[in-house]
This record gives structure tokens, sequence and C-alpha cells, in this order.
């Protein structure tokens, strides 16, 4: 398991790298800026779903009883957390595209939706935390948290660090 979690690190960490690098260029032109929501865009959507299920497989060590338990309970939480990534899209959208003119209501109605978002997402995981407990046990669903948590923690650093500090 822990060689597992090196590999999945290793994957993300390269992942990360890149997103790094696009923060190191700033945006000159709007081609360069709708590149730049493309990447951040791509961040949120590109294979995490595969791959979060291919993690979620290999770490959650469940026998078939419980993965036919799990995976339903899953499927749900997946969909609802994807609604969540809609509005986090809207939101980096609205930022990419008042960058150059950022007013502080702007700036406050962006920040304050992203505090929102971030709370809902905290809502949404404690929900189906307490779901998968019932389910199957609550050390299957501390597990589930974990997991979800460090996939989640990993991609929102790489997608910040992809975005422009606010000037």
């Amino acid at each position: 398991m822990n060689r597992t979690l090196l590999t999945v690190s290793s994957v993300f960490l390269a992942t990360f790298a890149s997103g790094v690098a696009l923060a190191q260029k700033p945006p000159s032109s709007k081609e360069t800026k709708e590149a730049n929501l493309k990447a951040y865009v791509d961040l949120l959507r590109k294979d995490i779903k595969k791959d979060k299920v291919a993690i979620l497989t290999e770490l959650m060590q469940l026998d078939p009883d419980e993965a036919a338990k799990f995976w339903p309970v899953y499927k749900e939480f997946d969909k609802a957390l994807t609604k969540l990534a809609d509005e986090r899209i809207a939101l980096i959208r609205m930022y990419a595209e008042n960058q150059d003119n950022l007013t502080d209501q702007k700036a406050t109605q962006i920040a304050m939706g992203m505090l929102d978002l971030e709370g809902r997402r905290n809502q949404l995981k404690k929900d189906y935390f307490q779901r998968i407990s019932q389910a199957l046990s609550g050390k299957l669903a501390a597990r589930f948290l974990q997991i979800e948590s460090q996939i989640e923690r990993v991609l929102d650093l790489q997608i910040a660090a992809s975005l422009p500090v606010v000037e």
C-alpha cells in the first residue's frame, strides 16, 4: 500500500510540476489566457475520474461484498463533486475574464464563491463519510476520506499554482 501511495504521489507530482511551469509564464495575450484557462479546466477534468477509481480500487482493498456497497455510493458522491467542479470552473473562468481589470467587488465575489464551494465540498465529504460508514464501516469510510482528501489536496495545489496571483 505504501508503494502505491508513492506511485500515486509521483504521478501527481509530475503533473503538478507541469502546472507550476504554467504559473511561471505570465499571460501576455488573450490567446495565452484562453490557453491557460483551458489548461485549468483540463486539470479539473483530465483523466482524474479514471485515475481516482484505480487509486480507490487499489487502496480501499474492498472484498466483493464491500465493493458492491461502496461503488454505488461513490458514484453518487462523484456526481455531486462534479457539479461543484463545474461551479469552480465557472469561478476560474470569471477570474480569467476579469484578471486585467479586476475590481475589488469582482475579486470579493470570486473569493467568496471559492470559499462557499470549499465549505460545500467539505459538507459533501462529511455526508458521504457518514453514508459509507453506515454501508460499510467507520474504518473504511475513514480510508475513503483520507484517500479522497489526499487527491483533492494535490489537485487543489496544482490548480492554485497554475493560476496567476491577483494584482
